[in-house]
């Protein structure tokens, strides 16, 4: 239950705690075009080396062997899209993102 006075941090300020959650829905509607290039930016590209690793840990099968992905949160889809490249003919990826701008 939120008390009406209660405030919580976004950004380098204080905001009403319940406006945060459209204020951050807000940033990711803005930025879902570009969420991958800001992610090579702010991570200096090695966010896409720990994908790597995660996809070869992962090691989907490269035959026809059923292999089901599910990607809860998966924003633009590239971790699915980078095992889709390993994986054989019996691969199958779900990506659910609580923000549809980006999974268009």
């Amino acid at each position: 239950m939120d008390r009406p006075n209660q405030t919580t941090h976004f950004g380098f300020r204080d905001v009403p705690l319940g406006e945060k959650q459209t204020l951050v829905n807000d940033v990711f509607h803005s930025v879902a075009q570009r969420y991958d290039l800001m992610n090579d930016l702010m991570s200096v590209g090695l966010h896409r080396a720990w994908k790597d690793v995660m996809i070869t840990a992962l090691d989907p099968p490269k035959g026809d062997r059923p292999f089901a992905l599910l990607d809860v949160a998966g924003g633009t889809g590239d971790i699915a899209f980078r095992a889709a490249k390993t994986a054989g003919s019996g691969f199958h990826a779900t990506v659910c993102d609580i923000n549809t701008d980006m999974l268009a």
